[in-house]
């Protein structure tokens, strides 16, 4: 699903000075894993993550999204990559405050140009659990709610891929550990989901943990029973 081959993202201060975000990145994630990238403030996982979503290009470096290099497509290029593959979950939710959950879950749908199905939309509002909640407006929502539709929104398309950036981090504990519950249902249904946070306890949800520190990455090794089975195996 994501081939990573030695990228570099280097970003250039207003006085010309240049400043390495990532340094030589490498790795791999397969389809239908649920993965997390986890490191302090700076550490340059956003840039990572904006790299994998097709957000921004790197500056050294190939990514592979789906078989498809994408490492230097233009600005419209990678929108419909994204469009077509990725379904995004913020720690901020996005979500357009002066329109229903329905409206905003159809919000792909009406960027991708072809025609929006309520009926799907209101379908992905009740498996997130909110299917009494569709004409409710964002602002009537609370905030596990809130998220909840921006993960329905995330799978309106029905991308292979799901990047959620820090998704619990505007949450209390209990709104928290529902949206990871929900998460690690749609991995065990086949989603590939590649969660992006500092927090430990967030992290523990997935079967593997990426660590990035000062650009480079730490470590790659496998939780929970995936990683029982590798010191069995070792």
């Amino acid at each position: 699903m994501i081939e990573v081959d030695h990228i570099a993202r280097t970003y250039t201060r207003g006085d010309g000075t240049p400043v390495p975000a990532l340094k030589d990145i490498s790795f791999g994630i397969a389809k239908g894993e649920f993965v997390t990238i986890r490191g302090a403030s700076g550490s340059g996982k956003s840039s990572l993550l904006n790299i994998l979503g097709c957000l921004d290009t790197p500056t050294a470096g190939t990514y592979r999204l789906d078989g498809e290099d994408v490492s230097h497509h233009d600005d419209q290029r990678r929108s419909h990559v994204r469009n077509r593959k990725i379904g995004f979950v913020f720690q901020s939710f996005n979500l357009l405050p002066r329109t229903t959950a329905v409206e905003n879950v159809e919000i792909p749908a009406l960027y991708a140009g072809g025609h929006v199905d309520r009926g799907r939309a209101l379908a992905i509002l009740g498996r997130v659990g909110l299917g009494d909640r569709a004409d409710h407006y964002v602002t009537e929502l609370s905030g596990g709610e809130q998220q909840r539709v921006a993960i329905a929104r995330a799978l309106m398309n029905d991308p292979p891929l799901l990047l959620a950036d820090e998704p619990t981090g505007n949450l209390d504990s209990a709104a928290g550990e529902s949206v990871m519950a929900l998460l690690t249902e749609l991995h065990r249904e086949g989603r590939t989901i590649v969660l992006v946070t500092h927090d430990e306890g967030v992290a523990a949800h997935a079967k593997r943990e990426i660590l990035i520190r000062d650009g480079l990455i730490a470590s790659d090794r496998p939780q929970g029973r995936d990683a029982a089975t590798a010191r069995q195996s070792a």
